[in-house]
């Protein structure tokens, strides 16, 4: 089977707020160079994208405290760089097509928890939204971007 046949991942992200209109994003475990990214990763079999976004945000940070402003219309994909072709998700997968949602974060920063049963990542932080775009890996960036001009009516 060659990389182009390989289907894309079914996905799900989460761009988590605060009160201060900031976003959550956190450093990789497997990439931890300065590359930060949202909450996000693949549904199971059998589960909606809600079900998934939820599991997903717990299992990577332990927020369980927040409420949905808006899941966003159609699908965000990106494609993997040519060296992660076949290297990660068990080769099953050229990238990624997610389903996203907005979400406030209603708890206090110290519930927020990385030390979970399968930690993903290894430091947290709240940034602005437009220095998202500057702190995520290349290849993903063009999704990152799209998803930016769908919070402006959450952040202006």
């Amino acid at each position: 089977m060659t990389e182009k046949k390989l289907p894309m991942r079914n996905g799900v992200g989460v761009i988590i707020f605060n009160k201060n209109k900031k976003i959550f994003v956190g450093k990789r475990k497997d990439n931890p160079v300065d590359k930060w990214q949202m909450p996000q990763g693949g549904v199971d079999e059998g589960e909606d994208y809600f079900s998934a976004m939820k599991r997903e945000l717990e299992e990577e940070t332990s927020i369980i405290n927040f409420k949905i402003l808006k899941e966003l219309e159609g699908f965000f994909a990106y494609e993997l760089p040519e060296n992660l072709i076949g290297v990660i998700w068990k080769g099953q997968f050229r990238g990624q097509r997610q389903k996203w949602f907005i979400a406030e974060y209603l708890g206090e920063d110290n519930e927020i928890n990385l030390n979970t049963k399968n930690p993903e990542f290894i430091e947290w932080k709240w940034i602005s939204p437009d220095e998202l775009p500057n702190v995520i890996v290349d290849f993903k960036k063009n999704m990152y971007n799209k998803l930016l001009i769908k919070i402006k009516e959450f952040i202006d």
